[in-house]
Order: structure tokens, then C-alpha cells, then sequence
């Protein structure tokens, strides 16, 4: 008799059932702490059910099947929270465990599938959308919409440059051997801290120079300089890729050597100072009321710009903030007028503070060791490197619900 092979979803099927908006229910059977602590979140709500893997085992014997002993416990214990038809997601950490959930509940009918390689392989991947695509300029926002991080790849000619490179290169040189690139420069906006960079790594094995600017080359706790070679990335720097243009801005707030390149006049890379729906957090230097004034600076330096220049941040907090074409961008002028976080700027710097301050999420743990590795001062294998990145980027202030339950 042949096995029937387990349906699957692969983490790219996920990414476009959430970004369609597909009817699914997810059965989550980690741990209710790394439940709790990231779940896979959609444009709309996704229907989530969380119980434990070893709630739902209830073995007669060491020698009786994973599958049929789930099969036993789902009646009694989650009959009344999945849906009698509908498709069901099964989720693990690693895609393993939750085969044999996935298998027990197709066996009492249920239409169920499971995610391929679990909430890490989630974690890691990684989707590709063209912002522009014309014979004089290539535009690529890569996102990994797991974490919400956004990086780029401006392209002309046969050259390009990566910005705010993510921890796993190979993503970056396949595209460029794929399309002929050659890779001339990497930099990153700014000392990231949800995530581990992948500047340094992709400009070595690329053999050109990193940038990043000097202010942001020193970690904020305790005053280390970084430990490696890189090039001053400062206000004014300018780059030639091909036919293309970039100029670098310094606008500091989230970080004091925030940089936001102006690509060809038209696009600007806002990093961590102007996301679609939020601004930059002021306080992960723990200088908050500090570093709100220069945030409110910058953010008025940026709506200087023509408004009809496109904001390109370095990360989302909801795929709700995609556009049509899924892709993470607005016009400066659309952004003015509904933007929370900008709108303010006219009831000038003591409101823009107040409203900075109030809105301050708990600070990861993660992010003063993820600042350790991105200055060198701290150096992890793989398993650790995850770990650190467990959960989606919490780069942006809260918006106004969000900041109502966080003090509650």
C-alpha cells in the first residue's frame, strides 16, 4: 500500500495566500510562549488556533502512531475551535511535528495541509517586487514579510547597488548573477536592530566597499567602536549606478546616523525615519526625548521633498500597508494626507514629542545583542543569529489603538 503523500503549503504559497486574502485557519501547535511571541499575520485577520503539540498527544503506548493519537485527542479538544469544512494550515517550528497533526486531522476529514519547514523556513523567506523595471533604472523592494524588513537593489546598466542587505546574501547575488549585475556598492541606512545585517557578508563576497555612517558605527549602549573596515557614509555622499543617480541625506531620530538615499531624484530609501503608516522609534539608543527633536526634524526635511517623490521604507508592520501590486511604497503627497505621525509635525515640536513618548513599545531584549553583531562585537553561529531574530520588526511607534493596549 503507498502512503499518501501530506498536502503542504511552501512558505511562497503562504506569502500569496495572506497577500490574496485567502479563507484559511491556522492550527499552531507550538509552545503558547513562542505563540505568543510571533504568529503569521495577513492583510486581514487570519482565523488562529493555538494548542500545544503534546496537548494534542495522547499516546496508548510508545508504539502507536503520532497521527492516530491526534486523531484520538482532536474531538475532544479542539472539535469546538476548527472549522467543520475549510481549509487548515497546520504549523511547527520546524514543519515536523505538525505533519503528523496535519495527517491526524485529515484522517477525521478535515481539509488540512502542512507549512513546509515551519515558522523558520516562514522566517526566512523572501519576496521580490519590482518598484520600477524600465531599460534606464531597475527598482527591487525584496521583502521578508515574516519580519516586515524591506531591502533594495537599484540597478543600471549592468551595475547595482544593495541597500539594507538582510542576513541571507545568497538572495541579493542570485538576483544580480540572474540579471547580469555586477554588485558595486552595499551600504546600510542605518545601525539596524530587529535584524541582523547582511551588508558587511554581501560586500565582501562581492569585493566592494560597505558604507554606513560613522555615527552609526558605534553602539549606543556602551560607546564600542565597530570592530571592521568601512566607508563613511555621510550627508551629501553620492553614487553613480549606471545612468542613475543616488545622494545620501542624513536625517537622524531612529538612530544618529540615520541616512535616507534619494534615488534619482525620485524615490527616497526612508530606512527607519517614515514608514507607511508610523515613524521611527526615538528611543532604542535609550535617549528617547533626546532624539525625538532630530526625528521631527528629519521628518520635516523629508516633506520638503516633492510630493510627489515615493517613500520606500526599510520595514512594515502589516501587510495591510502593501499596495495594489503588493509592493511596500507611497507618494510622499498621498502619505500627508492621512499619515498619523506627519500630520502632527504642524502642531510643532512639544505635541510631536508628546505623541513620540506616548506611543513607545516595550524595547526587545534581542535588539541591544543584534546591535552587538552588526558592529562586530558580537558573533553568532546560525541557530544563535535566528534566534535573535525571532518576531516580526518593531522599528515603528505604535499607532493609536496599538499604543491604548500596550498601556493597558
Amino acid at each position: 500500500m503507498t502512503a499518501r503523500k501530506m498536502p503542504v503549503w511552501t512558505p511562497a504559497e503562504l506569502h500569496r495566500h495572506l497577500d490574496e486574502g485567502s479563507r484559511f485557519t491556522i492550527l499552531d501547535v507550538r509552545n503558547k510562549d513562542e505563540f505568543e511571541a510571533w504568529k503569521i499575520e495577513g492583510k486581514a485577520p487570519v482565523p488562529t488556533v493555538n494548542m500545544p503539540y503534546f496537548d494534542l498527544l495522547d499516546l496508548q503506548d510508545e508504539n502507536e502512531e503520532i497521527a492516530a493519537a491526534v486523531a484520538r485527542a482532536v474531538p475532544g479538544r479542539l472539535q469546538d475551535k476548527l472549522p467543520a469544512s475549510g481549509q487548515i494550515l497546520a504549523v511547527c517550528a520546524k514543519g515536523d511535528t505538525s505533519t503528523h497533526v496535519a495527517e491526524g486531522l485529515r484522517r477525521l476529514g478535515y481539509l488540512a495541509a502542512n507549512l513546509e519547514g515551519g515558522m523558520a523556513a516562514w522566517g526566512d523567506h523572501y519576496e521580490v517586487r519590482a518598484v520600477e523595471e524600465t531599460p534606464r533604472l531597475t527598482l527591487l523592494q525584496i521583502s521578508r514579510p515574516a519580519r516586515g524588513c524591506l531591502s533594495y537593489m537599484i540597478a543600471s546598466g549592468n551595475e547595482a547597488i544593495v541597500v539594507d542587505a538582510a542576513r541571507h546574501v545568497d538572495t541579493y547575488t542570485r538576483l544580480a548573477k540572474e540579471r547580469g549585475w555586477r554588485i558595486s556598492a552595499v551600504l546600510d541606512t542605518h545601525l539596524q536592530a530587529d535584524h541582523i545585517s547582511g551588508g558587511r557578508a554581501l560586500a565582501k563576497l562581492a569585493g566592494v566597499d560597505y558604507w554606513l555612517h560613522p555615527y552609526d558605527s558605534i553602539h549606543p549602549d556602551d560607546l564600542l567602536p565597530a570592530t571592521f573596515p568601512f566607508r563613511f557614509l555621510e550627508d551629501g555622499t553620492n553614487f553613480t549606478v549606471g545612468e542613475v543617480g543616488l545622494r545620501a541625506q542624513h536625517l537622524p531620530g531612529h538612530t544618529l546616523g540615520m541616512i535616507n538615499p534619494l534615488v534619482d531624484g525620485r524615490y527616497v530609501l526612508t530606512g527607519d525615519t517614515l514608514f507607511i503608516e508610523s515613524v521611527g522609534r526615538p528611543d532604542l539608543g535609550g535617549r528617547a526625548e533626546t532624539w525625538a527633536p532630530l526625528l521631527f526634524r528629519s521628518l520635516q526635511t523629508l516633506l520638503a521633498l516633492p510630493e510627489d517623490t515615493v517613500v520606500l521604507p526599510a520595514h512594515f508592520s502589516n501587510m495591510h500597508e502593501a499596495d495594489k501590486t503588493g509592493g511596500y511604497r507611497a507618494p510622499l503627497g498621498a502619505l500627508k494626507k492621512h499619515h498619523e505621525g506627519l500630520r502632527l509635525l504642524e502642531h510643532g515640536l512639544p505635541a510631536f514629542v508628546s505623541y513620540t513618548l506616548a506611543r513607545l513599545q516595550p524595547h526587545p531584549k534581542a535588539y541591544d545583542d543584534i546591535r552587538r553583531v552588526n558592529t562586530g562585537l558580537l558573533e553568532v553561529d546560525e541557530a544563535k543569529a535566528s534566534e535573535l531574530e525571532l518576531g516580526r520588526n518593531r522599528c515603528a511607534l505604535a499607532q493609536h489603538a496599538e499604543a491604548r493596549r500596550e498601556a493597558a
